[in-house]
């Protein structure tokens, strides 16, 4: 594991405030809402579609405390969102991030060699002013910056309010980091992107020596923005007797992608007991990882007795420790999943944790033939 940056420095010349929403390309995005609602305790807040006037497309906007995600469908095969779904099944799209000033994020990547997808637009109806653009990032994924300042409305123009009953809240927070898959040899290339083009920089760099098995390997190189609040781990697979996770993501999502959104919550085991009542699929590491737990992390507020019935995985480095768990891929496809993390102190990734996970992994990797 390096930490020294070998990526440019950032110069926060990007200020960016956080990430706006996730939007993500489905199948069916109405039943896709009402998952995300009954597993997970997003609230659905918004819709857009035929009853308020697009004839296109539908969306739902979903919200749990500070994540707001966005599920798109559409309406006929030779959409460009139909497309993106039968290539990768349903995925991410756009990561967006609010800013201030849309026009000046613009041109400030645009000069710095980002790759245009929509110029600066504005978007207008009786709750404001919305201002966006966006530019490619890896795979089919976009990054979208978005000034919300003179507007009010539950999401944006063209979406109306949703009449469902609260969902049963799970305690997520806010989105921790993003992690995105890319294809062997390309990791140094979108490392170098989010430094060059949004100013990002290398918080650290996982090796294959760092995350690895008898069998498979990958490496990451973790890229942040310059207040550290925004975080965007980058695989690619490494070479290994047998086909590792990021190689089958790649299979299965016939190319890069977002692989997959880690949501902080304050109290994890409140928040596992009411995911797991709710039916969401976790993965679950051998049982011999808590036999040394107590004396590899030290003293913790909570009670590993409690952590080990369930499943969660902790880590501790020099500034705390946190505690994660991961779920199983949420699609049909071995794809998108999520991680749930709590961290008192602690910004690493779980290193600790990596041989035990990445075992557990493979295991579901045998079970559906791809290992």
């Amino acid at each position: 594991m390096l930490k020294q940056n070998d990526c440019e420095k950032a110069a926060d010349f990007l200020p960016i405030e956080s990430i706006d929403h996730v939007e993500f390309y489905v199948g069916n995005a109405y039943q896709a809402a009402h998952y995300y609602r009954l597993m997970f305790g997003f609230d659905i807040v918004g819709h857009r579609g035929l009853e308020t006037g697009d004839k296109e497309k539908a969306s739902y906007v979903l919200r749990q405390g500070n994540i707001c995600l966005v599920l798109t469908t559409a309406f006929t095969p030779d959409h460009p969102i139909a497309r993106h779904c039968q290539l990768h099944g349903d995925g991410v799209k756009i990561v967006a991030f609010r800013v201030k000033d849309v026009d000046a994020a613009f041109e400030t990547v645009k000069g710095r060699g980002a790759t245009v997808v929509q110029r600066p637009e504005t978007f207008r109806d009786e709750n404001g002013v919305l201002r966006a653009a966006t530019i490619r990032a890896y795979g089919d994924t976009v990054h979208q910056f978005i000034d919300r300042t003179r507007y009010d409305g539950v999401f944006g123009p063209g979406f109306e309010e949703m009449n469902v009953p609260a969902a049963r809240g799970c305690g997520l927070a806010a989105v921790d980091h993003i992690v995105g898959n890319v294809e062997l040899g390309a990791m140094n290339h979108w490392a170098g992107f989010y430094s060059k083009v949004l100013g990002f920089e290398q918080l650290v760099h996982f090796t294959e020596d760092d995350i690895s098995t008898d069998y498979t390997a990958l490496m990451s190189k973790v890229m942040q923005d310059g207040t550290g609040k925004i975080k965007f781990p980058i695989n690619e697979p490494a070479e290994g007797k047998k086909k590792s996770q990021i190689e089958e993501y790649l299979d299965f999502y016939q190319g890069p992608g977002v692989q997959h959104i880690a949501m902080n919550t304050r109290n994890i085991c409140e928040t596992m007991r009411m995911l797991q009542s709710n039916g969401v699929c976790f993965l679950r590491v051998p049982d011999t990882y808590y036999e040394a737990l107590a004396a590899r992390v030290g003293k913790i507020d909570e009670n590993l007795e409690e952590i080990r019935e369930l499943g969660i995985l902790v880590d501790r480095d020099e500034d705390g420790y946190l505690l994660q768990v991961f779920t199983k891929p949420v699609e049909d496809r071995p794809t998108l999943f999520f991680e749930v993390i709590e961290r008192h102190g602690s910004r690493g990734f779980g290193i600790g944790n990596f041989k035990a996970l990445f075992v557990s992994i493979e295991e579901e990797q045998k079970r559906r033939g791809t290992l």
